[in-house]
């Protein structure tokens, strides 16, 4: 099964590890916490890193609250086995997470956290792409 996520939280795989430079570090700190989450119900497998994109942020189902284009993150992962995850277990799982902020996001939020069931302030929405 193929999931995507997209964010307006800078997710950006750097790679970057302690003692490197401290803004990468903070980058692949986010995505290691995507990963982390994902990870508490299955394992997940990519072959490509994060992307970025410049969008409205409605258009991808993000909150309503961010207006004109926004830097959006979009991650595509798999996993092995069907129904061993899906949208709403997701949505669950990263209501409040904490993440680090002042990045290279283009919006800001009230909360240094992924927000999953607000309408207004979601900064990450989840889609099954293939089943």
């Amino acid at each position: 099964m193929r999931f995507k996520l997209h964010t307006l939280v800078d997710i950006t795989e750097t790679n970057a590890r302690r003692g490197d430079e401290v803004f990468s570090v903070r980058q692949q700190q986010n995505f290691l916490t995507v990963l982390q989450t994902i990870g508490l119900r299955v394992n997940p497998s990519y072959t490509r890193s994060p992307v970025t994109s410049e969008a409205i942020p409605k258009s991808l189902n993000l909150g309503t609250e961010y207006k004109g284009k926004h830097t959006i993150w979009t991650f595509e992962f798999d996993i092995e086995y069907e129904d061993a995850i899906n949208v709403d277990m997701m949505i669950t799982d990263f209501e409040h997470v904490p993440v680090i902020t002042n990045l290279k996001e283009t919006a800001q939020f009230e909360t240094a956290s992924f927000i999953t069931r607000s309408p207004t302030i979601n900064n990450i929405f989840f889609e099954l792409t293939d089943k």
